[in-house]
């Protein structure tokens, strides 16, 4: 029996004997049951990049192949592949993966009345009944993160990550926002309101950079790697809003 065996029951017990009127005992053990095994499982990982990207594009669509082709560029330079491991964007980010030659790596999670099975790409899977300890996950192990199109998943991913490095709860890495197209209408609005009323400053516009082309996407997390920072020159042709064509 390994730690992360033992030291959930070993708590478990404590609480139930000792705490028996602790609210959601269980689930605390649950909750440090899935940190553990993740932790455990992704230990010796190399480094890796955080794909977030909606469950609900399918392969018709321009979009989940420029994800995969991402994936794959960023797999043969060496990066793991972390995605959410299921359908759509996530299954187009596991197979590029894999064709890459690193490892694709599936944080799954089961949603209350949904079927949506892993798919069949991942050389780890792990599962998850907390979005929390998933989205702690993707951030822990993350050396760079790629937002695709997405939902209302996809959003919070995004801003729980530029949050956690404007308040120096994370360290700066690269955030890349690919298609300028989707994500043009909440810069502005990041611009034209937030920034506008002084909920942001200006320098929250550059925690981010959006792209179009998974090259671009390659050489801006390479080039931050190389020189710990994104360029002046990549920060001033896409952050802040201002996107490749």
């Amino acid at each position: 029996m390994n730690a992360a065996d033992s030291a959930p029951d070993h708590l478990l017990d404590y609480l139930r004997s000792h705490r028996p009127e602790a609210l959601g005992a269980d689930q605390l053990v649950d909750i440090m049951a899935e940190f553990t095994t993740s932790y455990d499982r992704l230990s010796g990982l190399q480094p890796a990049v955080s794909f977030f990207g909606s469950a609900r594009i399918g392969s018709g669509d321009p979009a989940w192949e420029t994800a995969r082709h991402t994936a794959e560029l960023l797999s043969c330079a060496g990066f793991a592949i972390i995605s959410g491991g299921g359908p759509g964007m996530m299954e187009a980010v596991s197979r590029g993966a894999q064709a890459g030659g690193s490892p694709s790596v599936g944080l799954n999670i089961v949603l209350p009345g949904r079927r949506e099975p892993p798919n069949a790409f991942q050389d780890i899977s792990l599962h998850f009944h907390h979005f929390f300890v998933r989205k702690a996950i993707f951030m822990h192990f993350a050396s760079a993160f790629v937002v695709l199109p997405g939902g209302y998943g996809t959003l919070d991913e995004l801003l729980d990550c530029v949050t956690l490095m404007q308040t120096e709860k994370a360290r700066r890495i690269p955030v890349i926002l690919v298609e300028g197209s989707f994500w043009g209408g909440l810069v502005d609005w990041f611009r034209d309101s937030l920034l506008a009323r002084g909920t942001i400053a200006g320098k929250d516009l550059d925690r981010f950079l959006v792209l179009d082309h998974p090259e671009e996407v390659r050489e801006a997390i390479l080039r931050f790697g190389v020189e710990g920072q994104v360029s002046e020159g990549a920060s001033e042709r896409t952050g802040g809003g201002e996107r490749t064509q």
